[in-house]
């Protein structure tokens, strides 16, 4: 049993690093402010694909209940459609205006993030005041939300048909969103970190790792909803 439970969190972590879903979180982590910031994302991406997943898998489990493969392959098209809204997003904000991008402190912490101000406005401290937003981060829960509702939460099904009992089957799926929570945030650290060690000297670096984000994301989410459509048959 417990090598079961053991497993489940190891593949939830493996399952993060899926790439629409590094895909998705890095173009979220586009936009953050500090590593911290970008880490609450990872979180906050796992906790919504946890608690979308939990509620199909314990339907599965307690009303043995099979979901429809249109259902599953709608589910995932729209993955694929999200994936595109996010890579057109970060593309608008990169162009919308010219950004420098440099750490600096304010508010008792340093932190990084792409600062934007007209040439009128003298580039001091009071340029950089902003506002830094508290609480969970809707937007990445949201994302997530959609990932658990998708068809990538096959695997998790295809497992759950292998045991019997529906306790450890649910504590089978809390592992595996606890590990997929582990996961993402190991990785939005892994997205930050190099970003922020740049973030003084490399304008130019952030401005091309920005477009490779927003570009990579959107052909990602093009290629996932036309296999989805036409290779899996969904309109056809």
């Amino acid at each position: 049993m417990l090598y079961v439970l053991g497993l489940g969190f190891l593949i939830g972590m493996k399952h993060a690093l899926e790439a629409d879903h590094v895909a998705a979180v890095a173009s979220l982590a586009s936009g953050s402010r500090s590593v911290g910031e970008t880490t609450k994302m990872g979180v906050a991406w796992g906790l919504g694909h946890t608690v979308t997943l939990f509620l199909i898998g314990s339907t599965v489990l307690v009303l043995d209940w099979v979901v429809p493969e249109t259902m599953a392959l709608a589910l995932e098209f729209a993955v694929g459609l999200m994936l595109v809204a996010l890579g057109i997003d970060v593309m608008v904000r990169m162009t919308r205006r010219k950004a420098h991008f440099h750490a600096h402190a304010h508010g008792g912490s340093e932190h990084f993030h792409a600062h934007r101000h007209g040439e009128a406005i003298r580039h001091d401290i009071a340029a950089h005041a902003h506002v830094h937003p508290k609480g969970l981060p809707w937007r990445a829960l949201l994302v997530g939300s959609v990932h658990g509702l998708a068809g990538s939460a096959a695997l998790v099904l295809l497992t759950l048909s292998t045991i019997q009992s529906v306790w450890m089957g649910l504590g089978y799926i809390l592992l595996f969103g606890l590990g997929s929570v582990a996961g993402m945030a190991l990785l939005s650290c892994a997205i930050a970190l190099p970003l922020r060690f740049t973030a003084r000297h490399m304008t130019w670096a952030f401005r091309g790792l920005t477009a490779s984000v927003g570009a990579l994301t959107m052909v990602l989410g093009m290629s996932i909803a036309w296999r989805v459509a036409f290779a899996e048959g969904l309109f056809g």
